[in-house]
């Protein structure tokens, strides 16, 4: 269910945010240097201090702004701490805390722009302007927004519909994916509605408008992923207040170790010695080492094996994990239809010869299905003639003659309209239906008029899906959820083979977004796997959303928090498996830097803690931590989340 979605994409540099950062990283990389090389005092603390000044100003500048709201943020507070690493000599700390939340700054910046980006570019699957039909019978272009309820307009074989509406006149196969996710297009005849944004087939359509603009599906789906992603937001609340509590406690800890001493005849150099060692000691900076390399090495890890996942905040969500919804597909299936069986109705042609028949009809044809039953015959090394006499009628089905016979493919629909009575009309329409039961799309083959056999097509199953979901269960300890716009009867069929048992079928985007909301209501974590512009909300609203790469629509990429690039679903299960690990890991770094800065905080509060073990003490917990979570960067890190599968685990490496 692909889709083609022009996307303005805000480029990494363009945003000021990162180009500070940027210059920021370069200087205290260039001061370190200088450092280490043993070159003079005054140029690596120049170039510390220009890190101080261009990853340090924003920040910096949030903070005061924070000040005149009565508020204090960590921002501030760290800005503060860097000043103070300075005051003291310890200019190169400092500067660390500077790049850390300046390059987190600017990562933050580029995700919001990413996220707006999507919204407007989901608004370029409708056309800009449309056919209007007058009252005279004459045609004008009008832009798409004039339109008003009841217009008549015309649409073009291969033109964009303009508006949802009714079909009013004409017919053809209408490819709905990008609303639906159905695979196939859909046949659309009078009284039948259509959807802004879907694309048209071989015929004319004329139909009449029921929706304005700005509320049309598409519309609304842009609606969705907006207003999800504003809820996510929301979520940084119960964070911000842990922010803002512990800064205001340091600072006026600082102020008091500082200003109580004095009061008691300490020396000034003595009581801001000891203030400083105490902003340095109580810095956050080993907790913030202790969270970002394990889930930053997680995110590189999975990279290397076709996981894009957007950034470390979204690896931590998908290790909290406990439900999986799928789409099904593009997801769970390729989204390519493949003849699945012939059904003969006569003795006087076999299975080979039906195939090649349909096959040689269907070569000049532009329709999807066509193009898998010219697929099939060739893969069956079956020889297809040419044909003279070619006809299309869009909705029903296409004829041409073959040698001296005339050879039709079309819909049941059209068998039964046109097919004359006898045994062979009645074992084909009764194949037909039986097939279409099973969830395949029933193609009807005739020859001089005649039925001589069906063909079954339907979507192909990945065949990694089954042990995907089976994986995904195991991990979760939860039953996957099924989340399809396809027919009840098809989204079953697959469920049967995957091992799925809770089912959603005929779902619109925002029925998707409504099931998600649901199970999200009964305490469930879910993460929303899907491919097409019709998923787009449903992953928005999800705990996490992870889209897949190869068929997936450019705004789903651009909404999904992470990205299967090569469409290999046991991915999945291993990324989840990867992340549980991760968070693993911040929960053991975040108790050794929390007993650092405890055990360092008490020494400089009761006793006298000499300036350079405070550094050490505060360093040594930093490396700890640091090399802790990198060790996910390592190959056995993938080889163990990757034994979480079932089939995986009598290989897995004992060793990690």
């Amino acid at each position: 269910m692909p889709a083609a979605v022009t996307m303005r994409r805000t480029k990494l540099f363009a945003l000021p945010e990162t180009r500070w950062a940027a210059t920021a990283v370069v200087l205290f990389a260039a001061g370190v240097a200088t450092q280490l090389a043993g070159g003079p005092a005054w140029l690596w603390w120049a170039l510390y201090l220009a890190c101080y000044a261009a990853g340090g100003w924003e920040p910096a500048a949030a903070g005061l702004r924070a000040l005149r709201e009565r508020t204090l943020d960590v921002d501030l507070l760290m800005v503060a701490a860097a000043l103070g690493a300075a005051a003291i000599g310890q200019v190169g700390e400092g500067a660390l805390l500077i790049v850390i939340f300046a390059t987190s700054g600017a990562l933050e910046a580029f995700a919001s722009a990413r996220t707006e980006d999507s919204v407007r570019g989901l608004l370029d699957l409708a056309p800009d302007t449309a056919t209007r039909v007058t009252a005279d019978d004459e045609e004008e272009t009008v832009p798409v927004a004039e339109l008003e309820i009841g217009d008549t307009v015309v649409v073009r074989p291969g033109e964009r519909i303009a508006a949802d509406a009714t079909v009013v006149a004409g017919g053809s196969e209408v490819d709905q994916a990008t609303i639906t996710g159905e695979p196939l297009p859909v046949d659309r005849s009078v009284g039948d509605e259509v959807f802004a944004g879907t694309l048209n087939g071989t015929g004319a359509l004329w139909i009449r408008v029921d929706r304005l603009a700005q509320d049309s599906v598409v519309a609304r789906i842009a609606a969705l992923v907006e207003q999800a992603s504003r809820t996510k937001a929301r979520t940084q609340l119960f964070i911000e207040k842990i922010e803002q509590r512990y800064s205001v406690a340091m600072v006026a800890a600082t102020v008091a170790i500082f200003v109580v001493p004095l009061l008691f005849g300490e020396s000034l150099q003595r009581a801001l010695l000891r203030a400083m060692t105490f902003m340095i000691v109580a810095s956050p900076c080993a907790v913030v080492l202790a969270t970002m390399p394990p889930l930053l090495a997680a995110v590189a890890t999975a990279g290397r094996h076709g996981v894009l996942v957007k950034s470390a905040v979204v690896m931590e969500r998908l290790g909290t994990t406990d439900l999986l919804a799928f789409d099904k597909t593009g997801t769970l299936t390729r989204g390519v239809p493949e003849l699945v069986e012939i059904r003969c109705t006569t003795d006087s042609f076999d299975a080979d010869e039906v195939l090649r028949l349909a096959a040689a009809v269907e070569r000049p044809s532009e329709h999807p299905l066509a193009a898998s039953v010219v697929r099939a015959a060739r893969a069956r090394g079956l020889d297809v003639p040419a044909v003279g006499e070619f006809a299309a009628e869009p909705g029903r089905g296409v004829s041409a003659r073959v040698g001296d016979h005339r050879v039709g493919v079309g819909s049941p629909a059209a068998l039964a309209a046109e097919a004359a009575p006898g045994a062979d009309t009645e074992t084909a329409a009764a194949a037909a239906a039986a097939l279409q039961a099973r969830g395949c799309t029933a193609v009807v083959v005739t020859c001089d008029h005649r039925p001589i056999g069906v063909l079954a097509l339907a979507d192909e199953m990945r065949p990694e899906a089954a042990a995907a979901v089976a994986a995904s269960r195991q991990l979760t300890g939860a039953n996957p959820v099924l989340l399809t716009g396809d027919n009840q009867v098809a989204a079953e069929r697959l469920a049967a083979r995957v091992g799925i048992t809770d089912i959603r079928a005929e779902l619109l985007p925002a029925d998707k977004v409504a099931a998600v909301r649901q199970l999200r209501a009964g305490g469930a974590a879910v993460t929303v796997v899907g491919d097409g512009v019709n998923d787009a909300p449903a992953l928005a609203a999800a705990h996490a959303g992870i889209a897949m790469g190869g068929a997936g629509s450019d705004l789903t990429l651009r909404t999904a928090d992470a990205v299967v690039v090569r469409d290999d679903l046991t991915a999945i299960p291993a990324v989840l498996a990867l992340a549980r690990r991760a968070r693993r890991i911040v929960v053991a770094n975040l108790v050794i830097a929390a007993s650092f800065i405890a055990v360092l905080v008490v020494w400089d509060l009761v006793g006298t803690l000499p300036l350079p073990l405070g550094v050490a003490g505060h360093e040594g917990s930093t490396i700890i931590v640091g090399l802790n979570g990198l060790r996910l960067l390592r190959g056995a890190a993938w080889r163990r989340a990757v034994g979480a599968r079932p089939e995986a685990r009598p290989d897995a490496d004992p060793a990690t």
